[in-house]
């Protein structure tokens, strides 16, 4: 296969990078579009795995860095904390929004891409915009298939102690355990969920939605515990299924810069382009 054909787009303030891999031949093939998670970025460990792997059986990956992530592209630190500071769920979902757009326009590969057989990818709180973004007009309607890994339930993820800090200081630090770096939120993150709580019900999307959904979540996810993806389940329509890895962390065992696959991570790979190419390939 060819290598990654790079892109960029502009959704909002701040451009948006991303990276198309294509299966070999000519033929318009089926899209997955990918959103990594909190922290994440599209060259982070597992995603030029799964691109090369779903690439390999005929489908074309579109993966992307969110615009307010800070990481460009071949870099693997936050390197634009102004971005960072001020990536919002809001933010996301209009990267999400545009990426998708700009698929069914075909302007990212013209002739290359089957729009009208389209999927999303998310993982972690990718996977929670990714379901926002499947619930929502007109995706709801166009979709072929939805696929989460690690998937959050809720975007409010703070105690209040913690919020009342923020609200003081106008400012909330996470660090990057892989990293050490410290990374700032500002006070228009806390303000965006706490604004839209009924908006970000991920719950009532999951259950608006139609696209099939297969869920994928470890059993041994310290970050977002599997109860979150049952929740999801029991809030969803039909069709959707779960798959729960045994002993699968956050990441099924995944590090950057990759080591290779852990069983966990090739039983989420398997069960992902299992669930894609029945969905976006029926009968072939």
């Amino acid at each position: 296969m060819a290598p990654p054909r790079p892109f960029r787009l502009t959704t909002g303030p701040r451009p948006l990078d991303g990276l198309l891999d294509l299966p070999d031949g000519d033929a318009p093939a089926p899209v997955v579009v990918v959103c990594h998670g909190f922290k994440g970025f599209m060259e982070w460990g597992f995603f030029p795995t799964l691109a090369s792997l779903l690439a390999a059986r005929g489908l074309a990956v579109v993966r992307f860095n969110f615009s307010g992530g800070g990481v460009r592209p071949g870099e693997d630190l936050v390197s634009d904390l102004a971005a960072f500071r001020e990536d919002t769920v809001a933010r996301g979902l209009e990267d999400v929004d545009g990426v998708l757009r700009e698929v069914v326009a075909d302007e990212l590969a013209p002739g290359r891409l089957e729009p009208s057989r389209l999927a999303l990818f998310g993982h972690s709180r990718g996977g929670g915009l990714a379901l926002l973004a499947a619930a929502s007009a007109p995706w709801r309607e166009r979709l072929a298939a939805l696929v989460t890994w690690a998937a959050v339930a809720t975007f409010d993820r703070i105690g209040d102690d913690d919020k009342a800090r923020w609200r003081q200081t106008g400012t909330y630090t996470v660090v990057n355990a892989r990293t050490g770096q410290q990374l700032p939120l500002g006070l228009a993150v806390l303000e965006d969920v706490e604004g839209h709580r009924e908006a970000y019900d991920l719950e009532a999307a999951a259950a608006r939605r139609r696209a099939p959904w297969q869920l994928v979540h470890g059993e041994m996810d310290p970050t977002v515990p599997v109860r979150e993806a049952e929740n999801l389940l029991a809030a969803a329509a039909p069709p959707v299924a779960c798959e729960r890895i045994a002993t699968g962390d956050h990441t099924f065992g995944a590090k950057h810069p990759f080591q290779g696959p852990t069983p966990q991570l090739t039983a989420a790979l398997n069960t992902t382009q299992a669930w894609l190419l029945r969905h976006l390939r029926p009968g072939g």
